[in-house]
């Protein structure tokens, strides 16, 4: 049953006291209507528990907002949640995605991730397309879903509400890769459930690579909030050498805004739990708040921490992903491509979870420490060991 407003719940009881479910939880369609955002499908989930978060239908079925109890969770750049129709994938030297880029999860992928690439188009066998160029981070972040349903959905005296849609990244000459994701949430909780399969509709064979970047902003990260991660080894940071220091800003404990602060990137190797599957999370103990990712190492046997604490653009990521973080070339070069014959498929089941007092903080904490015991040094060496993926 529902555990709402510190009772349980059954349907009946529940129905009992409103006449729609929609007075306190529910997932609703509405449509954004001004300035960049202009035109955006867009759908809101409320679990009951003070849980909101919106999925843009037009943006990949990416998860926007995100807020718990008036505080937010996800994180909102300068660059809005920009229309897809004004967004330029080749712009900027291949940066033109960064003006897209917003929101608690931005999906990258779904031929590419990571910094710019350009590679050899011989498998889609056209003389005119040589190679095939690829921005940062791919292009299916801003390609609008066929939505398939949304609903709330009772068994029993349990209800789930669900979002369903399919994202559609091809060309003539070129990849048709499909990506179908289910978004769920079961009211009275705060875990938000992820299911992606990604497949290739076309007849060319065709690289995948998938990664999400997870966007975490104020008050959830502020100074002294802390990255609590089963690393068992910091394979890769992109500040190291003579600047690894030099910001003052190490991969646990994290700091406030600062001026002129450049990006980090760092990837951890993470040790998986009795299931096979990793967490990661961020946790404010000032605010008794936090964010966990739940994700199986086999489906994303690599994942990074982003941070830009940049002043005005304040943010953490934490990027679960298929490959390296050192991108396509060094993965054609070590043979580790995904490369999909026509219906071939990988699926992805994820797991946010909001984390809401001293005592879920504290089981979380346990629970990743049982898996490894991250480094206490915020500045541990990189080992330039990146493992084999397959």
């Amino acid at each position: 049953m529902p555990e709402l407003f510190g009772q349980s719940l059954s349907r009946t009881e529940l129905e009992r006291r409103t006449g729609a479910l929609g007075q306190f939880a529910g997932v609703r369609s509405m449509t954004l209507g001004d300035g960049l955002e202009r035109g955006i499908r867009m759908l809101e989930f409320r679990s009951g528990t003070g849980l909101r978060f919106t999925v843009l239908v037009d943006r990949a079925m990416d998860i926007a907002d995100c807020e718990f109890c008036g505080q937010a969770i996800g994180w909102h750049s300068p660059a809005g949640f920009r229309h897809p129709g004004l967004h330029e994938p080749e712009g900027e030297a291949g940066l033109g995605w960064l003006r897209s880029f917003s929101g608690l999860m931005v999906t990258c992928g779904l031929d590419h991730i990571l910094f710019m690439d350009e590679r050899d188009a011989a498998d889609f066998n056209y003389a005119p397309r040589k190679t095939v160029r690829n921005s940062i981070h791919g292009r299916v972040g801003a390609i609008p879903a066929r939505l398939t349903g949304y609903a709330e959905a009772w068994d029993g005296d349990r209800c789930t509400l669900w979002c369903e849609g399919i994202v559609s990244q091809g060309t003539v000459f070129g990849e048709h890769l499909e990506m179908r994701r289910r978004i769920e949430i079961e009211v009275g909780t705060n875990t938000i459930e992820l299911h992606d399969t990604v497949t290739n509709r076309g007849f060319y064979r065709t690289p995948h690579m998938f990664c999400y970047h997870i966007n975490l902003g104020y008050p959830l990260l502020d100074a002294g909030a802390e990255y609590l991660a089963p690393v068992t080894d910091v394979v890769w940071a992109g500040h190291s050498g003579e600047a690894y220091r030099a910001q003052g800003t190490g991969y646990r404990r994290l700091p406030g805004p600062a001026d002129r602060f450049h990006e980090q990137v760092w990837q951890h190797e993470m040790a998986p739990d009795a299931e096979g599957r990793v967490s990661v999370a961020l946790v404010n103990d000032r605010l008794g708040l936090g964010f966990e990712l739940h994700v199986a190492k086999s489906e994303f046997p690599c994942m990074y921490e982003w941070q830009n604490f940049q002043s005005g653009h304040y943010a953490l990521g934490l990027e679960p992903a298929t490959h390296h973080v050192r991108g396509a070339a060094f993965a054609r070069e070590r043979g580790e491509e995904i490369l999909l014959e026509h219906g071939d498929s990988r699926s992805y089941r994820s797991r946010f979870r909001i984390l809401s007092g001293t005592a879920a903080l504290a089981e979380t904490r346990a629970r990743i420490a049982a898996a490894a015991t991250q480094p206490h040094d915020d500045y541990p060496t990189p080992s330039n060991n990146h493992l084999p993926l397959r």
